[in-house]
């Protein structure tokens, strides 16, 4: 089963502003292991197929530093097809000496790690959904340790690193919110996901589908923390998919009516959530 395509809403790209976007491309090729689709002057477009743009990188030489303490991006999650794609890629960030950070959610294993300017990124697997341990429409994550060594038993020892495999694709966003409770009606009753995991009190998880995750909300950089600057480097927008063209203008109908704006410029939906974090709505 497919949690990332129609009719389930999903995020399926991320663009984010860099202050050195030849020093990013680098990272995002060489660690990382995406591919470029298509570049211009201050804007790369990033892909694992070949075909599908699954992160943007624009280029901004006066951009400020990402800044502590402000709403926006925590992390963008690629989810990688096997457990072995995980497996080669932790043997690649080691032959790299790329620190990271791991932990095993029970729904998938991930591992975490930060590019040159300071963006947060998770590579992940998912366990198979039956798997996944639901109770009263809630899913068990958790924070526990990866078990690296039965996690390298997996994959090809002899195969050479050649990049993310061609089925990765955006899996989630986790943003950072400046109030949890409104985040919360914005995306539930406007975009029309479901909580499906509340970790304490200062974060939510969110889906379509029974996805363990489409969203991450958290309020960690602060409660009633505010935008960062415009300029400053982190994330731009992401690209949330609906249904089809009948469920985006209810979803427009619906943002409208709880005072969210939403525009159109060449044929692309725009709006932000209550912390300033930018959505396309895409269909």
């Amino acid at each position: 089963m497919s949690f990332h395509r129609k009719p389930i809403t999903f995020v399926n790209h991320v663009k984010i502003q860099v202050q050195n976007l030849e020093r990013s491309l680098h990272f995002y090729q060489e660690v990382i292991g995406l591919k470029v689709l298509k570049k211009t002057t201050n804007i790369a477009k990033l892909t694992a197929d070949g075909e599908n743009c699954i992160l943007s990188l624009e280029g901004q030489e006066n951009a400020s530093p990402k800044q502590r303490g402000t709403t926006g991006l925590y992390h963008f999650a690629l989810l990688v097809p096997r457990r072995s794609d995980l497996a080669n890629i932790v043997r690649h960030f080691r032959t790299k000496g790329i620190q990271m950070g791991s932990s095993d959610h029970l729904v998938g294993e991930a591992l975490y790690l930060n590019d040159p300017e300071g963006n947060g990124i998770e590579v992940y697997v998912d366990r198979n959904p039956s798997e996944w341990k639901w109770k009263n429409g809630e899913v068990a994550m958790t924070v526990d340790p990866l078990d690296f060594s039965d996690l390298l038993r997996t994959g090809n020892l002899e195969e050479s690193w050649k990049g993310l495999p061609p089925g990765t694709i955006m899996g989630h966003i986790h943003l950072h919110v400046s109030q949890l409770e409104e985040a919360e009606e914005f995306y539930t009753r406007g975009l029309g996901f479901e909580v499906v995991n509340r970790f304490g009190e200062q974060a939510i998880f969110i889906s379509a589908g029974d996805y363990h995750h489409h969203i991450g909300l958290n309020t960690w950089a602060g409660i009633g923390a505010p935008a960062p600057p415009i300029n400053s480097v982190g994330l731009k927008s992401f690209t949330v998919i609906l249904p089809d063209e009948e469920y985006r203008k209810n979803v427009v109908t619906r943002l409208e009516m709880m005072g969210a704006t939403v525009t159109k410029e060449n044929g692309v939906f725009m709006t932000a959530d209550p912390s300033g974090n930018g959505i396309h709505l895409a269909v």
